[in-house]
């Protein structure tokens, strides 16, 4: 039986119990994790009661919020088996969607009263009947460090911040590095955890043989501004991304991007965006980090870039939007 209306009124004006579901990791910060708890806070802001877990246990809410759409499915199934007439958003990913969207997660979205997407690009990979469902909602960053004053240094520090797994192609900047000349400045400081064991090996073996890349270890929101705010550059090396929410985190801590010229980003950025590469050339990366170490003229393209785009990772933004999503569903 559908929800009474008058019950529904009182609960918009009340705010609405709302559940999180985002698939559980053996690392702390996932990307998925990052945006739960930037949903669950802003959510309550808007005057929500909001709880996060990794599945549904039955527990009554207004509202099921399914980060992943694939990896959610039990979730929105078993909320559906339940029968209370809540409502489901499923928030597509880049595992979802790209390179093409799964079983699972297709029938995650034909379950979904909306469908959030992360960047631009991502809402033409829902199927078509499904498209009047989806919603784009840029994920916004703070800035929580202030870049330092700008000094001489013995290195030309760039960061790259992500998981160790396959799709992110995580050794890929370390390769590229190491085709600088001699005299170049560059020095690599990879943030990230181990979710695929295989890389473990294959890291100790990097910092035992290349003097220009370290590997930092898994850092926590404020370590992760502060890499930011005190390199010269990111590096985004993936085959996939949902959204990247790592580049708006680099964008708002002052620091330029150079990205694999993928579907996820491109989405964000635009297709004209100055600083992408081929996905998976470490020799045209490596031709892009030394032009940006000695070609000023470079740096300002980028720089300028970053300061044009960095409008769409505005929290007040993902925060409006949020709440005309709530609005239509309640």
């Amino acid at each position: 039986m559908p929800p009474d209306r008058s019950e529904s009124v009182e609960c918009q004006h009340q705010g609405m119990d709302i559940l999180i579901v985002t698939p559980s990791s053996v690392v702390r910060r996932t990307g998925n994790q990052c945006t739960a708890s930037q949903y669950a806070a802003m959510l309550r802001d808007l005057g929500h009661a909001v709880a996060v877990g990794s599945r549904y246990n039955g527990e009554p809410c207004d509202l099921l919020f399914a980060l992943h759409a694939e990896r959610s499915w039990p979730a929105i199934e078993a909320y559906r088996r339940e029968g209370s007439g809540g409502r489901v958003v499923v928030v597509a990913t880049g595992t979802d969607i790209y390179p093409d969207l799964t079983l699972k997660g297709s029938r995650s979205m034909w379950e979904a009263d909306r469908i959030v997407v992360l960047q631009d690009h991502a809402a033409g990979q829902v199927p078509g009947p499904l498209r009047e469902k989806v919603r784009v909602i840029v994920q916004s960053a703070r800035r929580l460090a202030d870049r330092p004053e700008a000094e001489e240094a013995e290195t030309f520090d760039l960061c790259v911040v992500g998981h160790f797994r396959e799709v992110k192609m995580p050794l890929l900047t370390a390769r590229a590095v190491t085709r600088l000349p001699g005299e170049s400045r560059v020095r690599v400081r990879h943030a990230g955890g181990i979710l695929d064991e295989r890389f473990r090996v294959l890291v100790e073996e990097e910092q035992r043989e290349n003097a220009r890349w370290e590997w930092v270890g898994e850092l926590d929101q404020s370590g992760t501004a502060q890499l930011l705010a005190t390199s010269r550059l990111m590096v985004l090396t993936s085959r996939q991304e949902g959204g990247a929410r790592v580049v708006g985190e680099a964008f708002v801590h002052g620091t330029p991007v150079l990205s694999s010229r993928i579907a996820g980003v491109a989405g964000l950025l635009g297709a004209d965006y100055p600083g992408f590469f081929p996905v998976g050339d470490d020799e045209e990366l490596a031709r892009m980090i030394r032009r940006f170490e000695v070609d000023g003229e470079f740096r300002r393209d980028l720089e300028e870039a970053r300061a044009g785009l960095v409008v769409r990772f505005e929290p007040a933004s993902e925060m409006a939007a949020l709440r005309k999503l709530i609005e239509e569903l309640a």
